[in-house]
């Protein structure tokens, strides 16, 4: 009987708990979000979290920084920069698109847009530029619109990011994104908070698990394991492959919603991108 009733009251406070986990404003969310990396990661202060794994390994991190001397993305930066000021067929650039001329503002991506009620992120936001300026679209998670967005990322640099949510729709997107960080997919059914919350520290195979607090800090990111410069929702891609799981649209409204929630989790921490990973 003792054994029944502990089940049953263990069943409750579960319940209870994620009941509470649904009905968490996005504030709370980012508070709880905080406090559990804190206390995980004790040794690591807050704004050393923009550096991922490197972060809290220091063996690794004396490879990274070693790395960082010659940084393998800065041809990234400039091709970034001269496509980001070349004139498109109109004579206009891309500095006509965005606010203060397109520099300092990577830290506000994404956000959401009141009047289309979508969430725009930073890559979106370069390919909606050319559209309007009569230029075709470029390909999505890497080449010339990972180099213009690393660039603009580099001129963000020390800037800590902002992500607002203004109003009920933008709360619905949110919603959508932190439902996908959450939810098992895949054959080997595991979410992004299985490896990134859960098992951040621990080891899969050779691999240390990084923690998801302040991983959009550093993207675009140049991985070795590419061999090239890649965006944030190109490493949502590999992550659901990993996974076995069938990947979603780049830009679509499932990346969208899972960078939206993703970024407003690592709100207060700087920009520190392009960066360099495995």
């Amino acid at each position: 009987m003792k054994t029944i009733i502990a089940t049953i009251t263990a069943t409750f406070l579960m319940s209870l708990m994620g009941s509470q986990v649904v009905l968490a404003s996005p504030k709370e969310d980012l508070k709880s979000f905080r406090a559990y990396f804190k206390s995980k990661f004790p040794d690591t202060p807050f704004d050393d979290f923009i550096n991922g794994v490197y972060a809290i390994d220091p063996p690794s991190r004396e490879q990274w920084e070693a790395i960082e001397e010659f940084p393998p993305y800065e041809i990234n930066i400039d091709n970034g920069e001269g496509l980001f000021n070349k004139p498109f067929k109109n004579g206009k650039t891309y500095a006509d698109c965005f606010d203060n001329g397109g520099e300092n503002v990577r830290q506000n991506y994404p956000h959401f847009d009141e009047a289309s009620s979508q969430v725009v992120t930073l890559e979106m936001a370069i390919n909606e530029c050319r559209i309007k300026n009569g230029e075709a679209p470029l390909g999505l998670g890497k080449g010339d619109i990972a180099d213009i967005s690393a660039y603009m990322a580099f001129t963000s640099r020390g800037s800590r990011f902002d992500v607002g949510i203004p109003n009920k729709d933008a709360e619905d997107w949110y919603e959508k994104g932190k439902h996908f960080f959450y939810a098992k997919r895949g054959q080997l059914n595991m979410a992004c908070a299985d490896c990134h919350v859960y098992y951040s520290g621990s080891y899969a195979r050779a691999e240390l698990l990084s923690p998801a607090l302040g991983q959009p800090t550093h993207f675009p990111v140049y991985r070795s394991k590419w061999g090239g410069l890649g965006t944030l929702q190109r490493r949502y891609e590999g992550c659901n492959k990993q996974v076995r799981a069938r990947p979603f649209k780049l830009q679509g409204e499932e990346y969208r919603a899972l960078e939206y929630f993703h970024t407003y989790m690592s709100n207060g921490l700087e920009v520190n991108g392009p960066g360099a990973r495995k």
